[in-house]
């Protein structure tokens, strides 16, 4: 059953990191992306002392971002606590942690910083429950900061999920609105497998008015955050909000926009997204890494497998160019823009169209 999530509105008093808080308000509240992670951190932090809150400057400082900002004052340095600079270090000690009863929450501080870990999540992390034929689970959460569009320069901007999704045995999620952040790094606190949580840096400090609370779809589904009947947009991360720009926009062409917020990359929600393409009949993918060999063909391949015979028009993808990240000066021009989706969804050869 394909859920409906429309999009919230964002007016009233911004929240900010929310540490001091026994749990999240009752009534609907403003928060940044920042703050709701820290809320999602600090209640599973109060309702599970197994969790524990690890990785470079994670404590005093509260993380680059501030996303940890409050919690080791809160908790205590035995749960919430900094490491030295060394990723491999820091993931090796979370799978030893999980395997003996704890629940390791991660931070890689920048997307790129994390490749050193890269053999321990593919060879260890993602493997041990099936190398013990399931007598070990492993619920660790790395949670990595992933992404452009904030003046960064080449190895703090990277959007590697590819890699990670390419790996059986990890799930791989990122929200695209603070609501959702909170909900589902709650859920991947939750879950028994090891979670790649990504988030879209640039939307940080992103504004929602919401209720934060765990329930809602569940981890491992797609959401529509805005129905349309004409084409379908899919989106994750910090795409998503440029994908709702884009399909409001749309509006002054006649186009009818439905956007997907794909919410989990593995495993991938293959009922809403065909339920979707088989209805409009038209299917544009949006991300911010290079299109050759990135998530979108995988999604891509996957449509036109199970909605060939539905298709008006073959899917497209609007994406990050196939180059290393460049310059902040730059960067406007490569991440994938309102006006860039717009063009994409005028080739889908509409009524008239000479294909």
């Amino acid at each position: 059953m394909t859920t409906v999530i429309s999009p919230a509105k964002t007016a009233g008093t911004t929240r900010q990191a929310p540490s001091s808080q026994a749990g999240p308000p009752v009534g609907p509240a403003q928060f940044t992306m920042a703050a709701a992670l820290n809320q999602a951190l600090a209640d599973s932090l109060a309702a599970d002392d197994r969790v524990v809150v690890f990785g470079e400057d994670v404590g005093t400082l509260g993380g680059v971002f501030r996303v940890t900002d409050g919690l080791t004052a809160r908790f205590g340095e035995h749960r919430v606590f900094d490491t030295p600079l060394a990723e491999s270090a820091i993931v090796g000690t979370a799978i030893g942690m999980a395997m003996n009863g704890l629940v390791p929450v991660v931070e890689m501080q920048f997307d790129a910083f994390a490749y050193p870990a890269f053999e321990q999540v593919t060879s260890h992390l993602a493997k041990l429950r099936n190398r013990t034929r399931g007598q070990l689970a492993l619920p660790v959460v790395i949670r990595v900061p992933f992404g452009g569009g904030i003046g960064g320069v080449e190895h703090h901007s990277d959007s590697s999920e590819a890699y990670y999704t390419h790996t059986p045995g990890l799930r791989v999620v990122t929200p695209g609105t603070p609501a959702d952040a909170y909900r589902l790094l709650r859920q991947a606190i939750a879950c028994p497998d090891p979670v790649v949580f990504l988030e879209p840096k640039r939307r940080y400090w992103s504004k929602e008015t919401a209720v934060l609370t765990p329930d809602g779809p569940p981890i491992d589904r797609a959401v529509v955050r805005r129905p349309g009947r004409d084409v379908t947009l899919i989106a994750y991360g910090g795409m998503v909000a440029t994908a709702l720009e884009a399909a409001e926009a749309a509006v002054e062409e006649d186009w009818d926009v439905e956007v997907i917020d794909l919410r989990s990359l593995s495993p991938f929600d293959d009922q809403t997204l065909t339920e979707s393409v088989r209805r409009t009949g038209r299917a544009v993918i949006v991300h911010e890494a290079a299109g050759f060999g990135g998530y979108g063909a995988e999604v891509a391949a996957r449509l036109t497998e199970q909605c060939f015979h539905y298709l008006e028009a073959p899917i497209l993808r609007v994406t990050g160019f196939d180059i290393p990240y460049p310059p902040p000066h730059l960067e406007r021009f490569h991440l994938p823009s309102t006006d860039r989706i717009l063009d994409a969804i005028a080739r889908l050869q509409w009524d008239g169209d000479n294909a």
